[in-house]
């Protein structure tokens, strides 16, 4: 049975099929096929799936995220950063890393943090000259640290199907968050530097700095009110992420006086439809791991893994070489709720905490979301800067680089994230 799923999930991407109806149909198929599966109970395993309370966090902090960024904080963002290393050699790339992670403290999607940044920086950086398949690199690499820096929609995924704390999670994210941001900007630097590419003709300013700075506080805010909030118990993350929109309702309101009804009405349709997109995903996800389970594939693969390999380490290099090949061609969020099952077990049978495995598995994962032949923020971040994806691809090489050490580092250095 869990060849057949394989084949007819493969068969309805190929047809160019969205990712939850592939899903749905490869769990239908399965099922119909065979006797002994009560169908019944498959829909009971799909609907028990969402009835989770912590899931509740995931419209609130899109909805945080659509206040926010929807208004004036982009552009008061852009110019604080362009102020502050827009002079540095590669300083309009860095803005753009620089702005992909604080805006991850806001959304937690990587897919927004590209579409947002990316038409606002790409013109400027255009202007400027810089390559547009380079700045489309910078951006489609850089946007995936947003699902690393709390709140992380994934991260809120893989915990309510590994039944992990949510909290601990998002501070274990934090550190590779800003080890990715470091380094990306480091590339930046390098190749700023190494092709002469412009700078910024802005200078920084004392006073220019100071009001972009000032403006920008109350947003930039956010994401360590939600870390204090999560690292001292003061709420769940479930009122955090209430909290968090009443929070950029309030500032949008009151400080940035840029929130009308129509505003207020299109954020919360947007993260309506964003959360049952994922609500779908999640169903049909669920229906396949009910039946991999039902057909005892995890189990399966465990053993075979133990009987095959038998080092610690390769076991894990075994681990990430697969994620990081069905990253490339999966969606994140079904990835992330079809792999925690499969490779949950694997996890506790050599030791590793879960919450290592589940901050491994999303940093896996976000390479995938700039690898083609799948990949959206590669995608949407060359189509904004009109470049060609081969170009873009060919810019990406040191940017995979960093990505791959930071992965190495989280995968063989438990320490460096658990506390």
């Amino acid at each position: 049975m869990s060849a057949l799923i394989l084949l007819v999930f493969l068969g309805a991407l190929v047809l160019a099929m969205p990712i939850g109806h592939a899903l749905l149909a490869a769990a239908l198929v399965a099922a119909a096929s065979n006797e002994r599966v009560p169908l019944d109970l498959l829909v009971q395993q799909m609907v028990a799936q969402v009835q989770s309370f912590p899931l509740i966090a995931i419209p609130f902090f899109m909805l945080t995220g659509s206040l926010m960024m929807g208004g004036k904080l982009g552009e008061a963002l852009v110019g604080m950063l362009s102020a502050l290393v827009g002079r540095w050699q590669g300083g309009p790339a860095q803005v753009s890393v620089l702005s992909s992670t604080v805006f991850g403290g806001v959304s937690g999607s990587a897919v927004a943090d590209a579409t947002a940044i990316g038409a606002l920086l790409f013109p400027w950086q255009r202007r400027l000259g810089y390559p547009p398949a380079f700045s489309a690199a910078a951006l489609a690499s850089s946007a995936t640290i947003s699902i690393l820096i709390p709140p992380s929609i994934p991260l809120i995924l893989y915990a309510v199907t590994a039944n992990a704390s949510i909290a601990t999670l998002f501070l274990a994210g934090v550190l590779p968050g800003l080890l990715l941001a470091a380094g990306f900007m480091g590339v930046c630097w390098w190749v700023g530097k190494r092709r002469g590419l412009p700078r910024s003709g802005e200078a920084a300013q004392r006073g220019t700095l100071k009001h972009h700075a000032l403006y920008a506080t109350p947003a930039l805010l956010l994401p360590v009110l939600i870390v204090v909030l999560l690292r001292f118990g003061f709420a769940t993350p479930t009122e955090v992420a209430v909290l968090s929109t009443l929070y950029s309702a309030l500032v949008s309101a009151l400080i940035y006086r840029d929130l009308s009804l129509r505003r207020l009405l299109d954020a919360v349709i947007e993260a309506g439809v964003t959360t049952g997109v994922v609500l779908f995903v999640i169903m049909a996800s669920a229906a396949i791991g009910w039946l991999l389970t039902f057909d005892q594939m995890p189990q399966h693969f465990a053993q075979w893994v133990h009987d095959n390999v038998d080092a610690r380490w390769a076991v894990i290099a075994l681990m990430n070489v697969l994620m990081l090949f069905l990253g490339m061609f999966i969606d994140l969020p079904a990835a992330v709720l079809l792999l925690t099952p499969v490779f949950l077990p694997l996890a506790q049978g050599i030791g590793m905490d879960p919450i290592q495995l589940g901050v491994m598995m999303v940093v896996n994962l976000a390479i995938g979301l700039y690898t083609p032949p799948m990949g959206t923020t590669l995608f949407i971040t060359s189509a904004l800067a009109r470049a060609g994806i081969a170009h873009t691809v060919r810019e990406l090489g040191p940017f995979y680089l960093v990505a791959l050490l930071v992965l190495l580092l989280v995968s063989y250095v438990p320490a460096s994230i658990l506390k």
